[in-house]
């Protein structure tokens, strides 16, 4: 544990709450293992369980048909009416998007009474996604294969009695779940069932576990089975959502196949496993030289002392390893792939509006393509509920994203007069973002991002034709997520973000699109430049007379520092010098963890070490992480929410490497409490692998560019031009200025 960091945290006693339970997860299935050496319990999850909750005939599940409406809104908001937006509904009541929840438990009861803790330990290892309790000569491994789509535990010891079953009873399910279990048993051992039905809906769910026993005796034990005298019981666990009747045999015999193996069926499952987890994993390192005697602790222990430079290496880890294990199927919800009660804040969405913009926010720069791949394929299931938001709400072609999607629907229908979110055509662009980060970052453009972006081109065609009296093009109605201007309703004109994302969409569709080239970028030339007020902040409005709230913990007007290079120190260094004024002035809000560490990624953008630090110091100092590591939306470990969790790597990277196509930022942002460290693995968008070596005295950076480029290098010592040849490790020198 002394020779670097520790990839992997533990903890002396199980769990007690589910929030602390440590996590694996292939992007699909998720786990939650509690390690309680009595009644050894994880909990299942999948990305696809969300409960159906239909208003009547579904009717406010789609959206609004507002288009008809739009020319008389926007000529109310052109003559002064700041508040004509709150008319542009259909008076339709706020509705939630189907909420996230668990499947149910795989339980096993060892026996009754609280278990002397002497000797007790549960571990997670990052790099190989297992969990591990030790305990009196006894064992639980769990990991969630990202090979065979399955939930492996494999439980050995002495002489193991114990009862086996699939238990919904979580915290808040319904009591009006339809639920049966099934229970047979096989020459291995026995196979497991549990279906659950949605009160009113011909949706379910089944759960299947094949039971494989090696020694002693196997019995019926309803709803389970009872096992006696074994010394290794190996379980397989899947679940299935469906219409109708799921076929529990055939899914077990699936399971079962998997079984056959020509050694230890745990330990091939697992090699299948490691082979694309680990090698995901281990793709980048931070390592910030820890205190060994820190390194060593539990990570209960570590949250104790916020400032360790040990924590911050294991939180970094912990947020690599949790973002890994929670993209797949699709990318992260609010938590994760992960919760343990019915009833999960804000529906457990996909909230597009920052959260999960925040929580991708490292997939390029870190190396984690899988994640990439996720967001991808989220994005094309979501395209034809996108279109029919463009033309529902504007009447227009292209697309148009929610702010908030189960992930099943990708309709704008979760929206009220305070949060008009249907209002909101920044989305696409935010997303879309990252995809074209990724596409830099390897140097091909996926075709699948090309599409989307010409139909954001296509939006923006159709949707931005009235024009102000300064002669430029007006977006309106208008909104910034989620605030108000203090003079104004909650839709006005001009938000800067929809205009910093209709014109990075524009250009990055132009440059996408040759053949549409010259009308796109002429179209983004029509549109107004940033204004900034009277405090010499860049404004959240740029219509003339609108006044901005400072105190709120969304950060959307700063979209052009970050992530867009729209608004750079480098580039638009008057136009910087406001963002960071506004950023100054913005207050926290609810002290929710995705504000202050969007916060920090702008202030990284704008070379601001101190003010990263601040804002990353009151995530560490506000008590914002559960055992697990993954962490709550509000201080005191209040919500269990994946905001800070997937986040805070990024706040790292961007503090020490910052990239665009052509430039190169080594240390833009250092913090003082972390002197010197190593950051191996990083990607540039200009497809250069990165490893940062810094200390008080200077450092270096070894580059090994994959395809040939010149590019502009920024350290503290100033600008210089670099040239990079492709195959070509390029060493490049820091000074020790840059500490």
């Amino acid at each position: 544990m002394t020779g670097g960091p520790v990839h992997g945290t533990w903890e002396p006693r199980p769990a007690a709450r589910w929030e602390d339970a440590f996590l694996c997860g292939n992007g699909r299935h998720g786990a939650l293992v509690l390690g309680d050496p009595d009644d050894d319990r994880t909990v299942v999850t999948h990305h696809t369980l969300v409960r159906p909750n239909d208003d009547a005939g579904g009717r406010h599940r789609l959206p609004p048909l507002l288009a008809g409406q739009l020319p008389d809104v926007q000529d109310r908001l052109l003559s002064g009416d700041l508040t004509a937006a709150e008319d542009f509904t259909d008076e339709r009541p706020l509705q939630w998007v189907r909420p996230f929840h668990p499947a149910f438990q795989v339980r096993l009861r060892h026996h009754e009474g609280a278990a002397d803790l002497t000797g007790y330990r549960r571990e997670v290892a990052f790099a190989t996604g297992e969990t591990t309790t030790r305990h009196d000569g006894r064992s639980s491994r769990v990991f969630v294969s990202r090979a065979d789509d399955v939930i492996v535990q494999h439980v050995t010891g002495r002489d193991l009695t114990l009862r086996l079953s699939l238990d919904h009873r979580l915290p808040n399910a319904p009591d009006t779940l339809r639920v049966g279990h099934g229970a047979v048993l096989t020459a291995e051992g026995a196979l497991l069932s549990l279906r659950v039905r949605y009160p009113g809906s011909d949706l379910a769910y089944t759960g299947v576990t094949v039971v494989a026993v090696t020694g002693g005796r196997t019995e019926l034990a309803p709803p389970g089975v009872r096992i006696a005298g074994a010394h290794s019981v190996l379980l397989l666990t899947r679940v299935l959502r469906h219409t109708g009747e799921a076929d529990a045999a055939a899914e077990g015999r699936a399971l079962r196949d998997l079984l056959t193996t020509d050694g230890p069926a745990y330990d091939t499952l697992l090699a299948r496993h490691l082979a694309l987890h680990r090698t995901a994993y281990e793709r980048v390192t931070l390592d910030l030289d820890g205190d060994p005697a820190e390194r060593a602790l539990p990570g209960s222990a570590l949250l104790a002392r916020p400032r360790g430079t040990a924590l911050l290496e294991r939180l970094f880890a912990a947020g690599r390893y949790h973002l890994l294990s929670s993209g797949g199927l699709f990318p992260p919800r609010l938590t994760g792939l992960w919760t343990g009660d019915w009833d999960t804040a804000w529906s457990g969405a996909f909230t597009l509006d920052a959260n999960l913009n925040l929580q991708t926010a490292s997939a390029a720069a870190a190396a984690l393509p899988e994640v990439t791949e996720a967001l991808a394929g989220f994005v094309q299931g979501q395209l034809p509920h996108w279109r029919d938001n463009a033309r529902a709400v504007f009447g227009a072609r292209g697309v148009v994203a929610p702010a908030h999607t189960d992930g099943e629907s990708g309709h704008s229908y979760h929206f009220s007069r305070e949060y008009p979110l249907h209002l909101w055509t920044a989305g696409a662009d935010w997303l879309l973002k990252a995809l074209v980060d990724h596409d830099e970052t390897y140097g091909a453009r996926d075709p699948r991002t090309a599409g989307v972006l010409a139909e954001v081109a296509d939006f923006y065609e159709d949707f931005l034709t009235r024009t102000g009296p300064d002669g430029f093009l007006v977006v309106v109605p208008s909104y910034s997520p989620e605030n108000r201007p203090a003079n104004g309703g909650w839709g006005v004109l001009n938000a800067a973000m929809d205009l910093s994302a209709a014109r990075h969409a524009l250009y990055t569709a132009a440059a996408y699109h040759p053949d549409r080239a010259d009308r796109l970028r002429a179209l983004a030339a029509r549109l107004p430049p940033h204004r900034v007020n009277a405090d010499g902040a860049l404004a959240e409005w740029a219509w003339p007379g609108l006044e901005d709230t400072y105190d709120h913990r969304h950060l959307s007007h700063l979209y052009g520092v970050w992530p867009l290079d729209e608004i750079t120190p480098y580039a638009t260094p008057d136009l910087a010098e406001a963002a960071r004024r506004a950023l100054e002035l913005r207050g926290p809000g609810n002290d929710s963890a995705h504000g202050h560490l969007h916060h920090a990624l702008i202030a990284a953008r704008l070379r601001d070490g101190k003010r990263v630090a601040d804002a990353l110091g009151r995530v560490l100092d506000g008590d914002f992480f559960h055992d697990s590591l993954m962490s709550a939306h509000y201080p005191r470990r209040n919500v269990y929410n994946a905001d800070a969790a997937h986040t805070l790597p990024a706040v790292l990277i961007e503090a020490l490497v910052q990239s665009a196509p052509d430039r190169l930022a080594l240390l833009p942002a250092p913090l003082p409490a972390l002197p010197s460290g190593r950051l191996t693995g990083i990607r540039t968008r200009f497809g250069a692998g990165l490893d940062l070596t810094w200390t008080p005295d200077g450092g270096t950076a070894v580059l090994r560019p994959d395809r040939t480029a010149r590019i502009t290098l920024w350290t503290s010592a100033g600008a210089e031009p670099l040239d990079l040849a492709a195959g070509r490790e390029r060493v490049v020198p820091l000074p020790a200025a840059t500490r």
